[in-house]
């Protein structure tokens, strides 16, 4: 059997000693380090049997435990605020960050129902266009009849179009033509109508506006032809009525390639999964008491693994008048088993902490309170 290096009995970290050297500089982790590395090795059997480790091997199991750790935690972090942190910048760190819920992916969300909404917002720039409507011309191609930049496209939505009835109100007050209320000779029994033609000067209730421009607009709609327009293929345009003279329509729309974009911003800076969401390796010293005994213990299991590993390159060691097996299938098998049930511990640990399991146990917490309260005798009081 080869001369293999033993566990010293007592370690001294320099900077450097570590793959990665992440906590290097950490003066907790320094001595955390040392202190760690002392325990696994006791832990292991040290000095009852040679541990077939050296210091920096112990080292970059507690190192590894906490980048482990860190990954667990931030993880949950990431998932548990994905909705909040999506879209934001992935300039800033938010290790040790306090992240404030907010509604931008609702809001982010919703803007595609306001794009269909008039007023509502959107996430696209509604463009405008302009269509020279010709005396006795119904029908019009919108890609070829436009002064726009639809002219030409080969797929658009038209969000607008704006062609309406002249408004009631218009001609309710029109000074010269009269209203059409009938009140004309009533004001003149008053005196009033010699000041200015076509203008009332009588006190009317409100309601009574509202009469006459229903009135109006319904005589349009049963006594003329009615303005209305279909649009076919979001391209082929027919107004109605007939056009009676030469006039400027505006419309809206927007490109198809534009409004079904999947990305509509660009920017490299951006968070857009998990995997550029800003949180870096956690800073020791910031870790409690629970979380470095997790730590303590999961490097304790990379370090049965690690020695099961190297003695499975010597499974019999010949020794005076026989030989010995060594144990590597039983440590690979209990770091393997040790290490699972780390994760799924601080998983569900995790997992209790989220937003949901917070408000489900407040929520238990104020109905055990109230049952509490209801057996305390409730007093008399005496007038």
């Amino acid at each position: 059997m080869a001369n293999i290096p033993i566990w010293p009995g007592s370690s001294s970290f320099s900077s450097g000693d570590t793959p990665f050297g992440f906590y290097d500089s950490d003066t907790s982790f320094q001595t955390d380090a040392v202190t760690t590395a002392d325990w696994c090795a006791k832990r292991l059997g040290y000095p009852l049997v040679d541990v077939e480790l050296q210091p920096v091997n112990f080292y970059t199991c507690f190192e590894e435990a906490i980048n482990e750790y860190g990954s667990q935690v931030y993880n949950f972090q990431i998932i548990n605020n994905f909705h909040t942190l999506e879209g934001n910048t992935t300039g800033s760190n938010f290790n040790n960050q306090l992240i404030t819920p907010n509604l931008g992916g609702t809001v982010n969300i919703s803007d595609q129902y306001g794009n269909e909404t008039e007023g509502g917002g959107g996430d696209y720039e509604l463009q405008k266009g302009t269509l020279n409507v010709a005396k006795g011309t119904q029908k019009y191609d919108l890609l070829t009849s436009t002064s726009s930049s639809l002219s030409g496209s080969e797929a658009v939505y038209i969000k607008k179009v704006m062609h309406y009835q002249p408004s009631a109100i218009n001609r309710y007050f029109d000074p010269y033509a009269g209203t059409g209320t009938g009140i004309q000779s009533l004001m003149q029994s008053f005196g009033f109508g010699n000041y200015s033609p076509g203008v009332n000067f009588m006190l009317m209730p409100i309601y009574f506006d509202a009469l006459k421009l229903q009135a109006i607009e319904l005589n349009d709609t049963i006594r003329k032809s009615g303005y209305h327009f279909d649009v076919t293929d979001n391209r082929y345009l027919k107004l109605f009525p007939i056009p009676t003279s030469n006039y400027t329509l505006h419309y809206e729309y927007v490109v198809k390639s534009v409004a079904n974009a999947p990305v509509k911003n660009d920017a490299s800076n951006l968070i857009t999964d998990i995997s550029n969401v800003p949180y870096t390796t956690p800073t020791y010293t910031y870790i409690n008491e629970p979380g470095r005994q997790w730590i303590r213990k999961y490097a304790l299991a990379l370090a049965k693994e690690m020695l099961g590993s190297i003695r499975g390159k010597y499974q019999s060691v010949p020794i005076p008048g026989s030989e010995t097996t060594l144990d590597h299938s039983r440590l690979l098998s209990e770091a393997i088993d040790e290490k699972q049930k780390l994760k799924e511990e601080l998983k569900e640990l995790l997992e209790s902490t989220t937003r949901l399991k917070q408000l489900e146990r407040q929520e238990q917490e104020a109905e055990l309170t109230q049952k509490t309260f209801y057996k305390v005798p409730y007093p008399i009081y005496i007038g």
